[in-house]
C-alpha cells in the first residue's frame, strides 16, 4: 500500500458535495448559455441568469462547502468579471479525480503532490502556446486585406504608441458570441481615445442599466449616467445644462460617519448648560453647519461615494443642490482630477480649493419608470464614458449587465498581459497531451522508489487529461452542434493527429467556431479567431485545485479525528 492512513468513503463527503455543486456550471459554459429562471419564494420576484456566478449567489447554500464556493467565485468574479464557470467546472472535475484516486489507494499526500505536478505541466503549456499582442498585429495586417480602409485604434496598453491595430480584430475573438456587449466595449475604448486618453482606463468605464428600452438603444455616451429618484431629479431639471460648482466627498455624507481608523477619545464627555430638550439634536447642529457652508461656496451639486442622510438630502434638495451618492471611488478621483480640486472625507472640510466648476447636468432620454436618468459631464477630458444597458425584459438587464463587464475586462486583461491563449478548448488540448506525454516519459523512469511514486502519478495525470476532455467535450456540446459522443470522438482525432502533426491543434478550435457559426444570422461569414485570456485561464486553475485542496485536507482531518470503532470494516477503505 501506498500509505496507512484509514479512510471512510461513505463520510468523504467534502469532495462529492463540490463535485455535485460544480454540475450547475456545465450549462453556463461555451457561447451558447443556457438561460434559467429563478423565483425566489420568499418574495415572488423572479429573474434570469445565465452564468454559475450569478446562480449560486440565489441559491441559499447551508452547507460549508457551498459557501466556501461561493466566496471563492465571489472573490474571483469581483477581480475578473469572467472564467467562474471555468474555475468551477474544473473544481468539481478535480474533486473527481481526487476522489477516484482515493478509491485506488492513493495517499492524500501523494495525490496533492501529483494534482500540484499536473497544473504545473498545463501552466508551462500557458506560457508556451501564448500569442503575444505583437503576434496579433502581424496575423491581423496578414489577414486583413483592406486594413487601411478600417479605422484602427492602438491595442497596446499605450494607445499613444506608433504601432496600431484594428481592436475589432482581437474583440471579435475575446466576446464570445457576445458581439453586442463587445461592441459597446469597443464604442467605449474609441470614445475613450477621443478624449485623449493615452491608455484604455476600464476603471473610467461605467454602465447604467434602463429597463423598459428595447435593447436596440443600447449606446456609449460620455460622462457619467446615473438614475435618480423623482426628488433628485427636479433638482437636475431645474439645474438641466448649467454650469455648476461641485463638490467632492470620498465617505458618507452624515454626522455619525468616521473614517477608516477612527479611534473615538476615550473619556471624554460633552457638558452644556442648556437642557438637552432645548437645544438642537447633535445631526440637526451638524445639518445646518454643513448646509451654510454649501450656500457660502455656493456648491450645486455633490458627488458622494457613501450614503447622504435623509434630513441632508432633503434640507440640499429645497436649496436645489443635488447630491448623488453611491458613486465609484474611481470615478470621484477622475472627476477631482480632471476639474483640479482637493478629494475630501467630511463635508465640513469642504474649503475653496475643494469645490470646482466647470460640470453639466443633462437630463438623458425618455426612462420607462419612476427614476430618470442624468448624465453627468465635466468640461474636461476625464475620458469618463458609460454604457447604457436597456432592454424590455426586466430579468434579463442583469445578464446584459454581466456581459458587458466580461468582454470590458477580457480585453483589459489582454492589454495588461500582452498577450493571450487559443480559445475554444485548444489550449485545453495542448495541456491534454502534454500531461498525456509527461505519463509517457515518467514510466520510461527505473528504480524501486521512482516506480512506488510513477505508480500513482500516472494515474492522477490520467485522470486530469479525461476532466480537460470533459470539459473541452462539454464546451462542444452547449454549442448545439455536437453530441456528447461525437465530441469526445472528434477530441481523440484530434490528439492522435497532433502526434503526427503537431502543428495542427487549432483545427479543433475551427470546427469549433464553424459549429457555433452554423445555424447564426452570420453564418455565411467566416468563422472569427476565439482567444482566452492569460491571466485569467491560470488565476481560474489554480483556484480550482486550491478549492479541492483545501475541502480534500479538511475531509481528511475530520475523517482521521473520528472514532474508528464507530466505523463498520467493510466501509473501510486502506490507503
Amino acid at each position: 500500500m501506498l500509505g496507512t492512513s484509514i479512510l471512510n468513503q461513505r463520510r468523504h463527503v467534502g469532495l462529492q458535495k463540490l463535485s455535485a455543486l460544480a454540475a450547475v456550471s456545465h450549462s453556463t459554459l461555451g457561447p451558447n448559455k443556457k438561460f434559467k429562471f429563478l423565483q425566489d419564494d420568499s418574495t415572488g420576484e423572479s429573474g434570469l441568469v445565465c452564468t454559475c456566478f450569478r446562480i449560486l449567489e440565489s441559491l441559499e447554500l447551508t452547507c460549508a462547502v457551498g459557501q466556501l464556493v461561493y466566496e471563492i467565485l465571489q472573490a474571483h468574479h469581483r477581480v475578473h468579471h469572467t472564467g467562474s464557470g471555468c474555475l468551477l467546472f474544473l473544481a468539481g472535475a478535480w474533486s473527481q479525480v481526487a476522489l477516484d484516486c482515493l478509491q485506488k489507494g492513493v495517499s492524500v499526500t501523494h495525490l496533492i503532490s501529483a494534482l500540484s505536478e499536473g497544473l504545473d505541466v498545463c501552466v508551462d503549456v500557458f506560457r508556451k502556446c501564448s500569442i503575444s499582442t505583437e503576434g496579433l498585429l502581424v496575423q491581423c495586417v496578414r489577414d486583413s486585406s483592406n486594413m487601411e480602409e478600417r479605422r484602427k485604434i492602438k491595442l497596446s496598453r499605450h494607445f499613444c504608441e506608433s504601432e496600431s491595430l484594428d481592436i475589432e480584430h482581437i474583440a471579435a475573438g475575446l466576446s464570445h458570441s457576445c458581439e453586442d456587449a463587445m461592441k459597446l466595449v469597443v464604442d467605449a475604448v474609441r470614445m475613450q481615445q477621443d478624449t485623449g486618453c493615452c491608455q484604455f482606463d476600464v476603471t473610467k468605464m461605467l454602465a447604467c442599466v434602463l429597463p423598459g428600452l428595447p435593447e436596440e438603444r443600447a449606446c456609449v455616451v460620455h460622462g457619467y449616467v446615473v438614475l435618480l429618484p423623482s426628488e433628485q431629479a427636479s433638482v437636475a431639471h431645474h439645474l438641466n445644462d448649467q454650469q455648476l460648482r461641485v463638490a467632492v466627498i470620498n465617505g458618507d455624507l452624515s454626522h455619525t460617519y468616521r473614517h477608516l481608523g477612527f479611534r473615538r477619545p476615550a473619556g471624554v464627555q460633552r457638558v452644556s448648560d442648556e437642557l438637552e430638550l432645548s437645544r438642537p439634536s447633535e445631526e440637526d447642529e451638524w445639518v445646518e453647519r454643513v448646509l451654510k457652508l454649501l450656500l457660502k461656496l455656493e456648491v450645486n451639486l455633490m458627488l458622494v461615494s457613501g450614503h447622504a442622510s435623509e434630513r441632508m438630502m432633503e434640507l440640499c434638495c429645497r436649496h436645489r443642490i443635488l447630491i448623488v451618492e453611491k458613486i465609484k471611488v474611481s470615478v470621484l478621483k477622475t472627476m477631482a482630477n480632471s476639474l483640479g480640486v482637493v478629494l475630501v472625507t467630511y463635508a465640513t472640510q469642504l474649503s475653496k480649493h475643494s469645490v470646482g466648476s466647470g460640470v453639466t447636468v443633462h437630463i438623458w432620454g425618455d426612462v420607462i419608470g419612476p427614476k430618470t436618468a442624468v448624465n453627468i459631464s465635466t468640461s474636461a477630458m476625464s475620458g469618463l464614458v458609460t454604457a447604457i444597458i436597456t432592454s424590455t425584459v426586466h430579468g434579463k438587464l442583469q445578464v446584459l449587465e454581466d456581459r458587458f463587464w466580461a468582454c470590458a475586462y477580457r480585453l483589459h486583461h489582454t492589454l495588461t498581459d500582452g498577450a493571450v491563449l487559443p480559445g475554444a478548448g485548444a489550449t485545453e488540448l495542448l495541456c491534454v497531451h502534454h500531461l498525456k506525454n509527461h505519463v509517457e516519459n515518467s514510466s520510461h523512469v527505473r528504480g524501486t522508489k521512482a516506480s512506488v511514486v510513477n505508480l500513482y502519478r500516472s494515474d492522477v495525470l490520467d485522470l486530469m487529461a479525461d476532466s480537460l476532455i470533459n470539459y473541452i467535450s462539454t464546451l462542444m456540446v452547449n454549442s448545439g452542434n455536437f453530441s456528447k459522443v461525437r465530441a469526445r470522438t472528434l477530441v481523440s482525432q484530434q490528439l492522435l493527429n497532433h502526434n503526427s502533426n503537431p502543428g495542427n491543434i487549432a483545427e479543433l478550435s475551427r470546427l469549433f467556431c464553424e459549429a457555433v457559426k452554423e445555424g447564426s444570422e452570420e453564418k455565411g461569414q467566416a468563422a472569427a479567431t476565439v482567444y482566452d485570456n492569460l491571466s485569467v485561464k491560470q488565476e481560474a486553475w489554480r483556484r480550482a485545485l486550491d478549492l479541492v485542496f483545501l475541502v480534500l485536507q479538511t475531509d481528511a482531518e475530520v475523517i482521521t479525528g473520528m472514532e474508528q470503532k464507530t466505523e463498520v470494516t467493510q466501509e473501510r477503505l486502506m490507503l
